[in-house]
């Protein structure tokens, strides 16, 4: 068998394949059944800022009919945020003493303020690494793009501080320059990027006058977009990249490491599939390995990235002239 093992975050996986943050993640049962399964690394469901936040607000406006004094009102806040955070941190405990791969935290945040003290209790319950799950939706027209883009840097120079385990940043591709962007992030002290997280899709129903779900899990058709990234940016930026979205099989596994990629990060084929499919993916990999004479990862992370393929231009056409060209 191949030597499968990566480096990612100053982190050796068994192998590049990562759960990523997701209801799949949520117990000590699913993540110790991820780990039988083959997984490399396990990312943790997402604490939350704004669901802690917005907790203890509901909470406070409660209690303010029945308490005049600010003593209580500041004791009902805390306790409310202090205990979101004790059922996290309980989670974390549990998994990382009933599993030997690397636990990761994720916080999905979107201040640099409130959460750093959760931060840091993540750090001491023994977190491998945590992972910051990033997005500014830029919808507000008040806002110029770079006071969107300047939150993302204020997070990451204030957790870099607070904490010394490794920091990844799970990024959206919404940025006027997203690869200046990642590249000025790399030289924060971060040590990984995740390219790219997924969102809420809207949807209505035309009945009932309701916003509803749409696109919950991802489809492979979604690989391309962080494969471009993930292959112009690889050998570019100054710390690990780790590919998300659209990966499905053990070829999309293959492909996003030949991008550049240390890692990937998988939950939508767990839904679909179940945690069988790590085996697949693992499988593919060490026969793909064997077929090409690849003894470990390393002799071929990056091969087809823009620095090293014989065509980096393809990786920046943006339009289907050769593709369509004579199609009538």
């Amino acid at each position: 068998m191949a030597d499968l093992r990566t480096n990612y975050l100053g982190l050796e996986l068994r192998n590049p394949i990562i759960v990523g943050s997701s209801g799949l993640t949520n117990s000590v049962e699913k993540i110790k059944e991820i780990e039988q399964a083959g997984a490399g690394a396990v990312v943790l469901k997402s604490l939350f800022e704004e669901q802690i936040l917005m907790q203890a607000n509901k909470n406070v406006a409660q209690s303010e009919a029945q308490h005049s004094y600010p003593e209580a009102i500041d004791y009902i806040s805390n306790y409310t945020k202090e205990n979101d955070v004790a059922s996290y941190l309980e989670l974390l405990r549990g998994a990382k003493a009933a599993v030997s791969i690397p636990v990761i935290a994720s916080i999905n945040c979107i201040s640099s303020s409130e959460w750093l003290t959760f931060a840091s209790k993540i750090q001491e319950a023994g977190a491998d690494a945590l992972e910051l799950n990033i997005f500014v939706l830029p919808s507000n027209p008040k806002h110029a793009g770079a006071e969107n883009e300047q939150v993302y840097f204020d997070i990451a120079m204030a957790i870099i501080k607070e904490v010394s385990i490794p920091v990844s940043i799970k990024l959206s591709y919404y940025f006027s320059g997203l690869a200046k962007t990642m590249l000025k992030l790399s030289w924060t002290g971060i040590k990984g990027i995740v390219l790219f997280n997924r969102f809420f899709s809207p949807d209505i129903d035309i009945d009932k006058f309701e916003v509803t779900a749409t696109n919950v899990f991802s489809a492979r058709e979604e690989l391309a977009t962080s494969l471009r990234w993930v292959a112009m940016l690889s050998s570019r930026i100054h710390c690990d990249i780790a590919a998300s979205t659209g990966i499905h099989s053990g070829e999309d596994v293959v492909k996003q490491l030949l991008a550049g990629a240390k890692a990937v990060q998988i939950a939508s084929t767990v839904y679909k599939n179940g945690t069988g499919v790590i085996g697949q993916m693992v499988e593919f990999l060490d026969q793909y390995m064997e077929k090409h004479g690849f003894n470990t990862t390393a002799d071929f992370i990056g091969k087809m990235s823009f620095k090293e393929t014989d065509n980096p231009a393809a990786y920046e056409r943006v339009q289907f002239m050769k593709h369509f060209a004579g199609i009538e």
